[in-house]
């Protein structure tokens, strides 16, 4: 449909969308010596937030940890710009902390788009790309723009979030609009359909934002940041990112916000037939939220500033594509927004993406060479999400223009490897969304870890600097002597040690004990045995922390090293890229079928496969062996 018109700038790798995927995945490529091109539908939608305004939260913490720990931006950029800072789920164990921050969205915005701006081997253009060229081997040769240049390439990252043939809508008002307003990417969808790229429609949603004037916070709780400040990069400590934070507010649903909401159902285009897409479970909109939990009489609504100089004000928890008047008449029976004004109509929004079964552990398509994908685009939600898939796409691009085999995280080793394996091994009939719940490993891939599990890669792709590498391998030879330190000491029933165990509420002495073991006790911890401890070395919060956590937790760490050990093996036994399943004896069609659209890599993935039962396993282990 597109011809070429003239010989646009060649580049290595080329990233179609400048959202949070396609920044990562950006900035990965160039940092590692590939010239490198992104394009965006709009430059100031590079690093844009279009929904919720704040970075982490339960699960996605861990990524933006384990993103910083390989070299990624997004860490960096939120402590630069955040307005509020929060520790989730303190009253849990460490496997579950989640570091989340409020962020200036304007601010976020410039930030990442300076630093894409300054970043050597990148060029940013601002246009849609329209076609996707291969040649007859199905490798990628270029891209072509819709102004008709061809710029030559080996690589390609799709990252086009919810722009790929994008609506919103709400009530009878049907927009052709990507988020934001911004135009969709119509022109794509059917070159990757041509490439052979099987499609999907997924939807998500936003809430209103409304005139902080208009809001009455005394009605509403306030949700204060956290004095002590823990930074997302491992790159600064607390000092170097202090500064006034913001308050957010809680608020309430009540009956008569339900009694309009479900009073108005018919109106909806969720229920009324009109979006076809499938929604995300974990983020449903309050119309779903009413119906689904008819029985809660209250649902929580936090109230979140979008910025220091803007008073839009960001409805958390109340995302809707109801029409416009019923939005504000709901909006209104919520404590303190009895006057409140709408800024900006919540909407629902519909977009093309893919199954993630048709990619690698690359995050490559299978059957097109050079082609990646991340984000959005694969299935998921959440800008965390999108960002660590940016990532990989990006350092696999690179590698795959090197000629080197591709980074593949695994389960075992990251938050970001539960992901990509989610969604390339288990079948998702809607928008991912990260949990804790999902890692089966979490104790081991803690946030606080992040670092000590990710930096010796990203120093060995090139994206840790040598110095920053060594501050680390520092930290980590102190965390080691600290540890072996601390299970040498004997502590003996002396008054002093009794009276600081006393002071804890813990019960004395009456024999000597390891201090490990003492650590270890439920009430007590490596930092309240200080006055016990005159010999110890002066360590970071960090450190301690470390030390802490894996003498006190030593037991159940063990236990889940030895449970790794297992899932090694078995992602050690390979299978073999050319098997043909339909001469495995023994297989169910259903595993067949399962095998054979995903062609997993390993034994231990296809047992992963959803509707691979272990009597399958055994059958494909038995056909491997002979």
């Amino acid at each position: 449909m597109y011809t070429k018109t003239y010989d646009g700038e060649s580049v290595d790798v080329v990233v179609i969308g400048g959202g949070h995927a396609g920044c990562e995945a950006a900035l990965a490529s160039a940092r590692m010596g590939l010239k490198t091109m992104i394009f965006t539908i709009n430059l100031d939608s590079i690093g844009m937030m279009p929904c919720n305004p704040n970075i982490g939260g339960s699960s996605k913490g861990h990524l933006v940890r384990e993103i910083d720990a390989l070299g990624g931006e997004m860490g960096k950029n939120i402590d630069k710009t955040y307005i509020q800072s929060r520790m989730l789920n303190m009253g849990k164990g460490p496997a579950v902390y989640s570091l989340r921050a409020q962020a200036d969205k304007q601010n976020y915005h410039s930030e990442m788009k300076k630093t894409l701006e300054n970043t050597d081997n990148l060029i940013i253009r601002q246009g849609e790309v329209v076609d996707i060229r291969v040649d007859e081997n199905n490798s990628i040769t270029g891209v072509v723009s819709e102004s008709g240049a061809l710029h030559a390439c080996r690589a390609v990252v799709i990252c086009t979030g919810t722009y790929l043939k994008a609506r919103c809508l709400y009530g009878d008002t049907i927009i052709q609009s990507g988020p934001n307003g911004l135009r969709p990417s119509n022109n794509l969808s059917a070159c990757l359909e041509k490439l052979g790229v099987t499609l999907y429609r997924f939807k998500t949603g936003t809430p209103a934002r409304i005139d902080k004037r208009t809001v009455d916070f005394s009605k509403m709780q306030e949700q204060k940041g956290d004095e002590k400040l823990v930074p997302f990069s491992f790159e600064n400590r607390p000092e170097d990112i202090e500064r006034d934070q913001i308050s957010c507010y809680l608020t309430y649903t009540n009956s008569e916000t339900h009694d309009i909401i479900r009073a108005n159902l018919d109106r909806s285009p969720l229920y009324g037939g009109v979006i076809k897409g499938t929604g995300p479970r974990y983020c449903p909109s309050i119309e779903d939220k009413v119906v689904r939990f008819a029985d809660k009489e209250r649902h929580q609504i936090f109230i979140e500033p979008e910025g220091e100089n803007t008073n839009e004000l960001y409805v958390s928890g109340m995302s809707s594509s109801l029409p416009e008047d019923v939005q504000v008449a709901m909006y209104r029976t919520l404590p303190g927004l009895e006057n409140c004004r709408i800024m900006r109509t919540a909407y629902a929004i519909e977009y093309d993406c893919i199954n993630g079964a048709q990619l690698k552990l690359s995050l490559e398509f299978k059957n097109i060479h050079g082609l990646f994908s991340a984000g959005q685009f694969n299935g998921t939600s959440g800008y965390e999400e999108a960002a660590a898939q940016g990532l990989i796409g990006g350092i696999n691009a690179a590698k795959y223009c090197k000629g080197e085999e591709p980074l593949i995280i695994d389960r075992s080793q990251a938050y970001i490897g539960v992901l990509i394996d989610d969604i390339i091994t288990k079948e998702s009939k809607e928008p991912y969304r990260m949990m804790t719940s999902r890692a089966e490993y979490r104790l081991l891939l803690r946030q606080d870890n992040a670092d000590l599990r990710l930096t010796d890669i990203g120093h060995e792709i090139g994206l840790i600097s040598d110095e920053r590498y060594a501050h680390f391998v520092e930290k980590r030879r102190q965390i080691e002597e600290e540890i072996k330190r601390v299970k040498k000491i004997n502590l003996a029933p002396t008054a002093e040690i009794n009276a600081v165990l006393e002071e804890n509420g813990s019960a004395p002495l009456t024999t000597g004990i390891k201090m490990s073991d003492v650590i270890k006790r439920p009430e007590m911890d490596y930092d309240k045995l200080a006055a016990a401890d005159p010999d110890r070395p002066e360590l970071s919060d960090e450190v301690r922390e470390q030390v802490n956590i894996q003498i006190k937790y030593e037991g159940y760490i063990d236990r889940q090293l030895k449970q790794v050990e297992q899932f090694k093996k078995l992602e050690a036994k390979r299978i073999p890229q050319d098997i043909d399943y339909s001469k495995v004896q023994g297989l169910r069609i259903e595993a067949r079928q399962k095998l054979e659209a995903v062609r997993p890599v390993s034994i231990g993935q296809a047992g992963r496969i959803s509707g691979v039962s272990p009597a399958d396993v055994n059958m494909l282990l038995v056909h491997i062996a002979r």
